[in-house]
């Protein structure tokens, strides 16, 4: 049986004492406040946390230096707070409207000492446009793509970039959100397997650009990042 700790350990050195106190609060306080089930305590390292680093990696790009990223429906910090771990560069915002899910955020936020990148935004997307923005807005098992490209590419800094991690029936999902797509002028579609040949269960990765951020606008007026300006972008 694969030790996925010492996998991360091996992959992410700088990044392992983090990383292990991330674990320790989502086994504890995360399973107490209900956001990870028993069951996934002890598939965390596979299932959760090395399913979200390998998406930051800088290779292959998905996430560009110093990017401001939002992470929208965050829940635990996934994938989030594992990548303000694993890139010490990047910084921006996790937003949730869980007022006991936002609770614990800001307890990890303060703990593993990240409050100078990362800012936890209670609030439901489709509140935050022009207030919470980034260069790349992300989401992990959140809500179908349709709806989901409603609630990201308004949040989205014009050429700017969407990384959605999906489960298996990403193409399906895809073909449904056809005609979110076709609202916001989608330039580029592609999916792409991440981890694969060390992950058992690789990670599926939506990344969408050259898009119109304003064509799924449902409120607000767009604005600058929160949690990133602060770091003078």
């Amino acid at each position: 049986m694969t030790d996925w700790r010492n996998v991360a350990a091996d992959r992410y050195p700088t990044a392992l004492p983090q990383l292990d106190a991330y674990v320790e609060l989502l086994t504890t306080l995360g399973v107490e406040r209900g956001l990870i089930g028993p069951r996934e305590a002890d598939r965390l390292w596979e299932r959760h946390i090395l399913n979200c680093a390998v998406v930051a990696d800088l290779t292959p790009g998905f996430v560009p230096e110093e990017s401001p990223v939002v992470d929208v429906g965050t829940g635990a910090g996934l994938p989030g707070l594992v990548w303000a771990i694993g890139r010490p560069d990047l910084h921006g915002g996790l937003v949730e409207s869980m007022q006991r899910r936002v609770a614990v955020r800001k307890v990890a936020v303060e703990q593993l000492e990240l409050s100078d990148r990362v800012e936890v935004v209670r609030g439901r997307a489709e509140d935050l446009v022009g207030e919470v923005v980034g260069d790349v807005v992300t989401a992990r098992a959140v809500a179908p793509m349709g709806r989901l490209l409603g609630w990201l590419a308004p949040l989205t800094v014009a050429g700017g970039s969407l990384v959605v991690l999906k489960g298996q029936k990403v193409a399906d999902e895809l073909t449904e959100a056809a005609p979110e797509l076709a609202a916001i002028k989608a330039g580029s579609v592609q999916v792409h397997i991440c981890g694969e040949g060390w992950l058992d269960e690789p990670t599926n990765v939506v990344q969408i650009q050259d898009f119109d951020p304003t064509g799924l606008v449902v409120a607000g007026k767009r604005g600058k990042p929160r949690g990133a300006g602060n770091r003078g972008r």
